[in-house]
């Protein structure tokens, strides 16, 4: 079969942009050519064409004419948009996690402690109806960037699942880590809530799908999630919080600490922690219980490597892990981080699919339905723990 070229721009300059970039290097059954980068920060955005040698776009539009695959790397506010303008020119969108959200009322003053959570599940389930009817009417598709799903130790428990035609009882996650990167993440109306969306999106996601890909074994169809509860805090707010320099906390209205329990159709459950309270570097985990196995999924850290450096300044050009705070003792340095945590996987099977047609694991419906579990989630924490009921979309 001849290699096909896809032509691709980027939208956003920042963190996410980067991963993407470098992932895209390493695609192998596609040629993938950057064409373009648009960002808002015109100044960021130059540096970043320049110093990858692309274009720099003036205009959105401008980038979509120039593309066949919009990759969407901006913060979560504007998602939407930008998906829905790429799908109505009948280009594919990339799009980062999470999807889509609640980003406040538009006033200055809005506050994430005090709005009615309600408001943010009405909002974020019209959302996702516009983009899904957008992706309907388009040739193009929702390519959903949920790297988790893609990680070598969720694909193996994908594997492990359909050969042994598994029951997946319980599904135990985390991500955590001492503080997001970015400054507009502390708040609300910039990243439509804390760690729930902001973590918890991924462990989620990933035990949303291994039960999807339990169900399309088993029945043909996957297993959906039908009702959550939560609990939600804000421990770096706290007015007795000691601060020692070690976790971020300069957060303006949103959570650092949470937990959902999902209840799947089948009567199953999942429970998804995530915070911003762990020293250490990255925590990214996920547990399956099963009828006929068990499995601990270790994204970060992983210990394919371990070192003991006894002087912190002899590894001061070394690249350990993520978010650790020192090099100095034992340590468990990632060979390849962005392959055990799934980035260069999710590319390629993301190109092959656009290129040479194919379904998808990571879609607009599994999106769909974790944007769905965490805002009803926040309605649950709300409620101090109350059950509320998963909103679940038919599939495209």
């Amino acid at each position: 079969m001849e290699k096909k070229t896809v032509r691709v721009g980027i939208v956003g300059a920042g963190f996410a942009a980067t991963f993407h970039f470098e992932s895209l290097k390493k695609v192998c059954g596609v040629d993938v050519d950057v064409r373009g980068v648009f960002a808002t920060d015109a100044k960021q955005a130059a540096e970043y064409a320049k110093a990858r040698g692309i274009k720099c776009c003036g205009s959105l539009e401008e980038l979509i004419e120039e593309a066949e695959v919009v990759h969407v790397c901006t913060p979560p506010v504007a998602h939407e948009p930008i998906a829905i303008a790429a799908l109505k020119r009948d280009r594919f969108a990339i799009v980062e996690k999470p999807l889509t959200g609640y980003f406040g009322d538009g006033s200055e003053d809005f506050s994430g402690d005090t709005f009615a959570k309600s408001d943010a599940l009405e909002h974020s389930l019209s959302s996702i109806e516009r983009m899904l009817t957008a992706e309907s009417k388009s040739k193009g598709r929702i390519l959903y960037a949920e790297n988790w799903v893609y990680a070598p130790a969720i694909q193996k428990e994908r594997e492990i699942i359909e050969k042994t035609g598994s029951q997946i009882l319980w599904i135990h996650g985390e991500e955590a880590h001492s503080g997001s990167h970015a400054a507009t993440y502390a708040y609300w109306k910039f990243s439509g809530g804390g760690v729930m969306i902001g973590k918890g999106c991924h462990p989620l996601t990933a035990a949303l799908y291994l039960k999807g890909v339990e169900g399309n074994v088993r029945d043909g169809k996957p297993i959906r999630p039908k009702a959550v509860s939560a609990r939600t805090h804000a421990l770096t707010r706290l007015e007795n919080f000691r601060d020692e320099g070690h976790i971020r906390c300069d957060y303006h209205d949103i959570d650092d600490f949470s937990l959902m329990h999902v209840v799947f159709e089948d009567g199953t459950i999942a429970d998804i922690f995530a915070s911003d309270i762990i020293l250490g570097g990255i925590h990214n985990w996920l547990e399956v219980a099963a009828n006929n196995h068990r499995s601990i999924c270790n994204i970060n850290p992983n210990t394919a490597m371990q070192t003991y450096n006894p002087v912190e300044v002899n590894f001061k050009d070394i690249y350990v892990v993520e978010k650790t705070g020192t090099k100095q003792g034992w340590s468990s340095p990632s060979p390849d981080e962005d392959w055990f945590t799934g980035y260069p996987q999710e590319m390629e099977a993301f190109y092959g699919s656009i290129a040479y047609g194919g379904a998808v694991e990571s879609d607009s419906r599994l999106a769909a339905d974790a944007i769905s579990t965490i805002y009803s989630a926040y309605v649950s924490a709300e409620q101090a723990g109350a059950e509320v009921a998963v909103k679940t979309f038919s599939s495209n």
